[in-house]
């Protein structure tokens, strides 16, 4: 994740420092700044105001780290809170590094992880207060962020969480295998509040269901040069809306190398935000199982069958076929995945 860090004094400036090498050192991308005041003197990138370079590190950042006192960062996001779902994750730590707290989105965004990471690299103390950590109960958008899964419901999410609180439990049902026990407050079985684990974006086994979408699904295309985006919306759209499958289950579009420039194919995955793989001809006709066969598309192509081989190719097996029209053609493969709630599981 891309952290900031600021701090407001020289020593704070220290541990900012060392906590961004080390969150470096971990794999973060880490831009750390200070008021222009300290930056020139301590020879660090600076900003003139700390509200406006807040703003902006809302904005182009997942997480946000304030080195000093608490009142000054909850005086530099308040502007800018909007809610857990969408707001980065921000922690204080006082520049003795004494007690690191999680200020906002302490489980979708991670800032209770981060808090913690904070105080286990200052010998602090993490001042964690979500209820569900207080009481020990299970954390439905913490597990779920951790897993990478998506929340189909906000007000979902919070009735699971308050009713988990409230009575210990909230039902579960999974379409995946489940790997690990179970955590107590989770029962396989009917509930009037309860998680399912699934790819149906309708699936309601409970009165009130948080649905929980891994990503799983490759969408594979073909087209016609010069096909529209908007094409390879509506005909991804259809295909999944056909066979009851989240949009949100898609991790990735695949396809030949002769369309990795194609402008609507790569329009229709900025869009989307899904990364893009290609493979050749020869790679795509190494790809196992059974393809809708086409005489035209090998002749354009060189292999027989673009879509269905490159969702497979790029991993899984295939559980919607062609399906083509407009110019283009479409097919999705599913990976394997597990509910792993295994302690400590990645």
């Amino acid at each position: 994740m891309k952290i900031a860090l600021t701090a407001f004094t020289r020593r704070g400036y220290g541990l900012a420092r060392d906590l961004a090498g080390a969150l470096e050192g971990r794999g973060d991308r880490v831009e750390l700044a200070l008021p222009a005041r300290l930056a020139g003197e301590l020879g660090a990138p600076g900003y003139e105001r700390l509200p406006a370079w807040t703003g902006a590190r809302f904005r182009d950042c997942q997480g946000l780290l304030f080195v000093g006192a608490c009142g000054i960062a909850v005086r530099a996001i308040a502007p800018y809170v909007s809610d857990k779902f969408t707001d980065p994750a921000v922690v204080s730590v006082d520049e003795a590094g004494r007690f690191a707290v999680p200020l906002l989105s302490g489980h979708v965004g991670g800032a209770n992880a981060l808090a913690k990471w904070v105080a286990g690299r200052t010998g602090g103390a993490a001042v964690v207060s979500t209820a569900t950590d207080v009481n020990g109960a299970f954390a439905v958008d913490a597990w779920a962020t951790c897993k990478g899964v998506y929340l189909d419901s906000r007000e979902a999410a919070k009735r699971v969480s308050a009713a988990g609180l409230a009575t210990g439990w909230v039902g579960l049902t999974s379409d995946f295998p489940i790997q690990g026990e179970l955590p107590a407050q989770l029962r396989l079985g009917p509930a009037e509040v309860g998680i399912c684990l699934t790819l149906d974006p309708e699936k309601a086994p409970f009165p009130v269901t948080l649905r929980l979408i891994p990503p799983v699904l490759t969408l594979g295309v073909g087209c016609r040069r010069g096909t529209p985006a908007e094409a390879i919306r509506q005909a991804a759209e259809a295909a999944l809306a056909e066979h009851r499958l989240s949009p949100r289950g898609v991790f990735q579009v695949s396809t030949i190398d002769l369309k990795k420039d194609e402008p609507g194919l790569l329009e229709f995955c900025r869009a989307e935000g899904l990364p893009l793989a290609t493979w050749t001809a020869a790679e795509l006709a190494e790809a196992e199982g059974e393809f809708t066969p086409s005489a035209f598309v090998r002749s354009v192509t060189g292999v027989d069958n673009v879509c269905e081989r490159s969702a497979v190719r790029a991993g899984g097996r295939l559980i919607v076929p062609k399906r083509a029209g407009n110019g283009v053609a479409v097919a999705v493969a599913q990976r394997p995945w597990r509910a792993d709630f295994t302690e400590g599981a990645d």
